[in-house]
């Protein structure tokens, strides 16, 4: 996943962060149907402001995308917001890549690998044709040295460390020849989304937990864009690399611009300001529909929307920390909430058809992995069965209709939403309204940042929410004992604080499968465990809605070719393949479904609230990829 994640999309600044070995931090994927939700007006002036009349008067031709998500940081070794780890698969190659036709593995940076009989043992062939933007070549040891950084540096390991924590060794016995041994068989070994780094540029950095990447422009990388500027909770500018050996993108400049108002950017859409908006609601495309050189892309989503519990904050090293409501404790309290959510009526209300209703744990666009419960097994809809289970756990109604426990108090609880996401508000009020009838009392803590309550376990429960990636290790890993943090004091890689030995086992299992078809069952028997335990309940699979002005981008990739997002996707097709409007090259994968590019300037605008060197690691809905 790029992980991550919009509400991975955005929670927001918080205080200097709290590391933990091979930890990654997770954003909260911001709810909504959309990627990253929209949310107030542009928080800080573009300078010089991106806009299709500047583009006009100098003929440059600037693709300007407008985003809801603030880059969290522009380091790969800390970032973990989608909006952030999209803008590193444009600066920095990965070993590897995903077909954009149906997200096979191909080759990025290497162009072969292959395993020793026993599995244990790795070998990559670095292509030969590939340079850095400062002119220097790229060889197997920036990649060794990239892996070996994250093995042995816990602030480099922040963001990506679950891929290398089976390391054992990483050399590079030439400049195209990258070897990586293993402590024990590794089935993700062709789908290591980790960004490969220039060792010149990096291995002066001090402290890899603090250091941004954003002092020094232009960004030294070898991807298909160069960051030329960028200005924190404002924008992301990158350039072409015209030695890009895949070819240099075709426009000329492409812009990442912040709203943290969706009404805003779909304003600056229709202005022809941007070219490209993600994370409409229903009413912004339905607005959208119709409009003249407008375009609106409705695919399925590659994330799920939930309602996370929590089960009791605790570190690595047994001690507790937080105040969960202790009733969330126990399973058929959190059986009896999850019936008591009509999924449907979240589905037709709030999202209004833009979503399919949430199942199991793994969207169903990945059909391999997707996995339902059966009907006995399903906790549907049904108050009556809440109310029966409320009573068992000990939890009657007064006189008042007000669920007690035996010490007396009435049965209340605090739920993280996304202030910035209006899908969390809407839903809150469902939850509210149902939740009540059974004779619980919720109430919705909305706020900017998320970060802080929710790594200190100071919630009962939260909306939540990530990105899955083609492979859905990563998202798999965050719900193990070991993504805990090692003390309360530390960060580390968990959703949720999800502890489950019977989880963890089959996660061991299916990390070591190479077979896809027993994978993929072992995968299932995760998600059926995770759906049993009812530390989480995902709600919906949101949609990827976004629009795109089609006089000033004639073809883009969409990814999956077929019926696929523009926006958020698991490699860099979208933004490297469009194609001006009045341009005659019309080559490279496109498809109708294409994205919006602006004719400005191509500026991420993305930035971290606040303190930049602090890390978030919870976001909104989509953050993660």
């Amino acid at each position: 996943m790029d992980r991550q994640d919009p509400h991975g999309t955005a929670r927001f600044l918080t205080r200097l962060q709290r590391r933990g070995r091979g930890g990654r931090l997770k954003m909260l994927a911001a709810s909504g149907a959309a990627a990253f939700g929209l949310t107030a007006a542009l928080a800080t002036p573009l300078s010089p402001a991106p806009q299709q009349a500047q583009a006009a008067d100098d003929g440059k031709k600037t693709l300007t995308v407008a985003v809801a998500q603030s880059v969290d940081s522009l380091s790969p070794f800390l970032a973990t917001r989608l909006v952030s780890t999209s803008v590193h698969r444009l600066m920095y190659e990965y070993l590897t890549n995903y077909d954009p036709k149906d997200n096979h593995a191909i080759p990025g940076l290497a162009t072969d690998w292959k395993p020793s009989s026993d599995k244990l043992t790795w070998t990559y062939t670095i292509r030969s044709n590939s340079k850095w933007s400062d002119g220097k070549k790229v060889t197997a040891e920036d990649a060794a040295w990239t892996f070996n950084k994250m093995m042995t540096d816990d602030g480099a390991a922040t963001a990506n460390g679950s891929f290398v924590g089976n390391f054992e060794k990483v050399t590079a016995p030439s400049p195209t020849k990258l070897v990586i041994e293993l402590k024990k068989p590794q089935a993700t070994m062709a789908a290591l989304d980790v960004p490969i780094v220039p060792k010149h540029e990096w291995e002066s950095v001090e402290d890899f937990s603090k250091f941004n990447n954003d002092k020094k422009f232009p960004i030294v990388g070898n991807g298909p864009y160069v960051v030329t500027d960028y200005k924190a909770d404002s924008y992301v500018r990158l350039k072409p690399n015209k030695s890009f050996w895949r070819g240099a993108p075709k426009f000329d400049e492409l812009v990442f611009k912040y709203y943290k108002d969706g009404d805003a950017a779909v304003a600056a859409l229709k202005k022809g300001e941007v070219s490209f908006v993600q994370g409409l609601t229903p009413a912004q495309a339905a607005a959208l529909e119709g409009q003249s050189d407008i375009k609106v892309n409705d695919a399925p989503g590659r994330r799920f929307y939930s309602i996370a519990t929590n089960p009791g904050a605790r570190s690595k090293d047994g001690e507790k920390f937080g105040n969960g409501h202790p009733s969330l404790l126990d399973q058929k309290v959190r059986k009896a909430l999850f019936l008591g959510v009509d999924r449907k009526t979240i589905v037709d209300k709030v999202f209004q058809g833009h979503a399919v209703e949430g199942k199991g744990y793994i969207p169903p666009r990945f059909t391999s992995y997707y996995w339902e419960p059966s009907d006995s097994q399903e906790w549907a809809y049904d108050p009556k069965a809440a109310g029966r289970l409320l009573d068992e756990a000990g939890y009657k109604k007064n006189g008042d209709g007000k669920r007690v426990g035996k010490d007396g108090k009435p049965l209340n609880y605090r739920m993280l939403c996304h202030a910035t996401d209006p899908n969390d508000a809407a839903v809150g009020k469902y939850l509210k309204e149902w939740w009540g009838e059974l004779g619980i009392g919720l109430k919705l803590n909305c706020l900017d940042n998320v970060t802080d309550p929710w790594l200190a376990g100071e919630y009962d429960l939260a909306f939540d929410g990530w990105s899955v990636n083609p492979d859905p290790d990563f998202v798999l890993s965050i719900h193990t004992c070991d993504a805990l943090p090692a003390t309360p004091k530390d960060t580390g890689a968990t959703d949720n604080f999800i502890c489950d030995k019977k989880y963890d086992q089959l996660y061991a299992k299916q990390l070591a499968e190479y077979d896809e078809a027993k994978r993929a069952t072992l995968v299932k028997q995760m998600e059926s465990r995770l759906y049993d335990t009812g530390y989480m309940s995902v709600m919906a699979y949101p949609n990827a809605v976004e629009a795109y002005r089609t006089d000033q981008i004639k073809s883009i990739t969409t990814m999956p070719e077929k019926a696929g997002n523009i926006y958020g996707q698991d490699g860099y097709w979208s933004w490297w393949s469009a194609t001006p409007a009045d341009s005659d090259d019309s080559s490279g994968s496109s498809s109708s479904t294409g994205v919006v590019i602006g004719i400005v300037a191509a500026v991420v605008v993305l930035g971290a609230a606040g303190a930049f060197f602090a890390v978030r690691r919870r976001s909104t809905a989509e953050d993660r990829e």
